[in-house]
């Protein structure tokens, strides 16, 4: 064996070893994960066994009914429903008041909104926030990908060569192994194991090396029939351990910057073999170092662990309580109408009797002499059953935080409108960790592509983007017209700002006169923005002549260095002098040829402002 191949075996064995390890550090974690995924199914009469799976304890009598009455799947859904109307409006705030600074931040916040579309984050997200409802975690990955973007030519081989862009994709947390569960985040980590099982041709396409297949564990969902009740049987879904044949674990772990590796280390391996050892590929991280390419949402976060927990979790023991006195109550129903027959030993044909019941006109034959049979007094359902399952009910409103207005869209009429605001407000209060710990994944995410779009984007790129009057238009851009990484909100997080609670806000303010100009009345500006506020803004704002003059004068500024600047026949001279002496005041870097260039467009506005305002005056004068 060559020497180059020793290495690299005992390279591929230290990471496999290393990757087992956090493996059975973390098997518990995804035995509670299973659990969690089969209650939210509805696979709930299963539990975590001693010998380390998750297993259905089956029935204790013949009789016994069975059924699930699942809460938690529709508690879960509104939590995800909620979620998504979560603010996520971002802004990249430029380092100066320069004009400069100014265009690059808006520049940089319009590639990071475009980029999002591109990737359909909006799916994406909620896709990993089912995940981090429902087993606590879940993680996003954002790379540079070659096979994205424009295609820009052709190989020798002639395959179509793309400029690259930017790729955003769900991580399950059953694919992420931190060098310890006890990290309390991903910026603490020292190592982080991405494994994910591939199709041994997908290997193939992706790395360009052939690897061994196998089978690998990976989650299935089967049919379990374990429910029903008296005479008849149900099935529900289940979640399992299965294998996906033809397949390889492929395994990337990353490695943070140290004192030995000043630019971290990534290494990738499938099986035996190694396809990738090198430094860590990405400068996603701060002032321009290499990091990780994850970010992470959290259901709730837990104390000195790397994943956090489910309210799943906590609503099991309850959805537990809650099927055994629906199921009880149900059972104790069944005597009640089906009823108990007491007979004498030998006194009839039991076999008969148990096999057809007492059907209605049936003749029952008994020996003589002996007691006539008779149905036992089965009694009243107790009230304990109701009071139980009311309260039951009640703490899953106090454990998962979404009440019955937010879960049923239920109200009662002894509710006041002030109340029903109040108990939004409450739904809203105990879901914003969880909104909270999302803005923060997606601001982590829109660094990350600023600073990816910084390192590949070296050459002019075009890209689609939505311009200040809800136009879209291409815009060419490279690495050095990104600036600032400083990504601020939009807006505070407030869930509960539905489009019909926007627009009772905006009739409130005009009633009070809030959006009226010094001389009481509301300008065209204004009435467009309230339009846009109340919803229809997206073709009213495009029919808004000033804010296209406005539009044309700073695109007059931007290019100011490179062209000549006229004055057009039709230009808005008061807006554009506006525009062009904000740029001449705060453009204190400009070259001083550059300034006088500017300031000659200026008086050329100025004068045929004048022009126009004596031509007016003449006007009227020989009306006169």
């Amino acid at each position: 064996m060559k020497i180059e191949d020793k290495i690299q075996e005992k390279i591929v064995n230290e990471v496999r070893a290393d990757w087992e390890r956090r493996r059975q550090e973390r098997k518990p974690l995804e035995l509670q994960w299973r659990l969690n995924m089969n209650f939210m199914v509805g696979n709930q009469y299963c539990e975590i066994t001693p010998r380390g799976d998750v297993e259905d304890y089956g029935k204790q009598y013949f009789w016994q009914e069975r059924e699930v009455f699942n809460h938690i799947a529709s508690i879960i859904e509104t939590r995800v429903a909620k979620l998504s109307r979560t603010k996520t409006g971002m802004t990249v705030r430029p380092f100066s008041q320069d004009e400069g600074d100014v265009n690059s931040a808006k520049l940089s916040t319009q590639i990071v909104s475009a980029t999002l579309a591109k990737n359909d984050m909006s799916r994406l997200m909620n896709t990993a926030t089912m995940w981090s409802e429902v087993v606590g975690s879940c993680f996003f990955k954002t790379i540079w990908s070659a096979d994205k973007g424009r295609v820009v030519g052709k190989s020798k081989n002639n395959v179509s060569v793309k400029e690259g862009d930017v790729e955003i994709a769900v991580v399950p947390p059953y694919e992420i192994y931190p060098d310890s569960i006890s990290r309390g985040s991903i910026d603490e980590c020292l190592s982080i194991i991405h494994a994910k099982a591939y199709h041994v041709g997908e290997i193939k396409d992706a790395w360009g090396v052939d690897v061994k297949g196998d089978d690998v564990d990976v989650l299935g969902m089967d049919n379990t029939p374990s429910l029903g009740g008296a005479g008849y049987s149900a099935s529900v879904g289940s979640i399992f351990n299965t294998r996906a044949h033809d397949s390889c674990v492929v395994i990337e772990r990353y490695t943070l910057p140290t004192k030995d590796m000043p630019n971290g280390e990534l290494v990738i391996v499938a099986g035996d073999r190694l396809l990738y050892k090198g430094e860590l590929p990405y400068l996603n991280g701060k002032d321009g170092s290499r990091g990780y390419p994850f970010a992470r949402i959290h259901c709730i976060e837990k104390i000195a662990s790397f994943f956090g927990m489910s309210v799943v979790e906590r609503m099991i023991p309850l959805q537990r309580a809650y099927n055994a006195v629906k199921n009880r109550k149900h059972e104790y129903m069944n005597r009640i109408a089906m009823g108990v027959l007491a007979v004498e030993d030998g006194s009839v044909d039991t076999d008969n009797l148990e096999e057809e019941g007492l059907s209605p006109g049936k003749i029952l034959v008994y020996r003589q002499g002996s007691s006539i049979p008779h149905m036992m007094d089965a009694g009243k359902v107790p009230s304990d059953f109701h009071i139980e399952e009311e309260r039951l009910l009640s703490e899953f409103v106090t454990i998962s935080g979404v009440s019955e207005l937010s879960k049923y869209s239920q109200t009662y009429d002894s509710m006041s409108g002030k109340a029903i605001s109040l108990l939004v407000e409450q739904d809203d209060t105990r879901l914003s960790i969880a909104s909270s710990s999302i803005r923060e994944c997606l601001k982590t995410i829109a660094e990350q592509i600023i600073r990816l779009y910084k390192q590949y984007a070296t050459s002019k790129r075009l890209v689609r983007i939505s311009g200040d009057n809800n136009d879209v238009k291409s815009v060419y851009f490279s690495r050095s017209d990104l600036g600032s990484e400083d990504i601020v909100f939009d807006n505070e997080n407030q869930l509960s700002d539905s489009l019909a609670n926007r627009r009772n806000m905006v009739m409130e303010l005009i009633k009070l006169g809030a959006l009226n100009d010094s001389d009481g009345s509301v300008s065209k500006r204004n009435k467009l923005k309230i339009l846009e506020m109340l919803g229809f803004g997206n073709w009213e704002s495009s029919m808004d002549i000033e804010e296209c003059h406005r539009n044309k004068a700073m695109k007059e500024n931007a290019e100011v260095e490179s062209k000549e600047l006229v004055v057009g026949e039709f230009d808005d001279h008061n807006i554009h002098c506006d525009e062009h002496i904000k740029r001449y005041i705060a453009a204190e870097d400009l070259p001083e040829k550059v300034r006088e260039k500017l300031k000659k467009h200026i008086r050329e506005h100025k004068s045929k402002m004048m022009e126009a305002q004596v031509e007016i005056l003449q006007n009227q004068t020989y009306e006169k």
